[in-house]
C-alpha cells in the first residue's frame, strides 16, 4: 500500500491513459455505442401507387377557347411478390418480414411487418446461398452484399440486381461484418 502512495504521480496518469485506451477500442473501433442506439427508418413501398396525372392542353390562338383534358390515369405496373419468409432470431433477437418484389423491371427486398434486430456496427444485408439453418460462419461463404443495413427498425428497401437468381440466393441476412456473425436471417420461400 505504502509502494502506492509512494508512486500515485505515476499511476494516476497510466490509469487514466489505459481507461481513454480501453474505451476507444470499445466505442471507436467496436463500435460498442450502437448498441444502445435504435435507427429507425420508414421507407415507403417502392412500387407505391402513383396518383394520377392531369393534363391540359392550351391553344395559342387567343380566339379559340381554352380547352382541357380529363384526367389521365396512369397506368400502374403488375406488381408481383416473389418470395417471403419471417426473420428469425440468429445471434441477436429479430422480428419482422422479408418480402422480395417486382414490378417486371426493378426487384427489391424489403423489410416490414414491424422489422426489428439489435443495432451493432458495420450491419449489411446479404443474399446467401447457405440455408437459415446453417452454422453462422457459412452464411458469408458464398454471398451477395445488398448494402449496408439502413436502419435495425421499421420499413425498408433494398434494390436486388437483375443478374441475382433467387432460386440460388434464398436466404436474407443481417450480417455483421465486424464480428463476422449474423444477426438475424430470413429464408424466402
Amino acid at each position: 500500500m505504502s509502494w502506492i502512495r509512494r508512486n500515485i504521480k505515476i499511476i494516476a496518469p497510466v490509469t487514466v491513459v489505459a481507461l481513454v485506451g480501453v474505451a476507444y477500442l470499445a466505442f471507436g473501433v467496436f463500435g460498442v455505442h450502437t448498441l444502445f442506439i435504435d435507427d429507425k427508418v420508414d421507407e415507403a413501398n417502392p412500387f407505391a401507387e402513383p396518383t394520377a396525372s392531369t393534363e391540359q392542353t392550351a391553344t395559342t390562338d387567343a380566339s379559340a377557347p381554352e380547352v382541357s383534358e380529363a384526367p389521365t390515369p396512369t397506368t400502374a405496373p403488375l406488381i408481383t411478390t416473389l418470395a417471403s419468409g419471417q426473420f428469425e432470431s440468429r445471434d441477436h433477437p429479430s422480428s419482422g418480414l422479408a418480402t422480395v418484389i417486382t414490378d417486371g423491371d426493378q426487384t427489391f427486398l424489403r423489410f416490414e411487418d414491424d422489422f426489428a434486430t439489435d443495432n451493432g456496427p458495420d450491419l449489411n444485408v446479404y443474399l446467401s446461398k447457405a440455408p437459415i439453418t446453417s452454422d453462422s460462419g457459412a452464411f458469408d461463404d458464398d454471398f451477395v452484399d445488398l448494402g449496408v443495413l439502413k436502419g435495425n427498425i421499421g420499413d425498408q428497401n433494398y434494390e436486388i440486381p437483375t443478374d441475382v437468381d433467387l432460386s440460388v440466393y434464398d436466404t436474407v441476412v443481417v450480417w455483421c461484418v465486424r464480428f463476422s456473425t449474423p444477426f438475424t436471417a430470413a429464408d424466402l420461400a
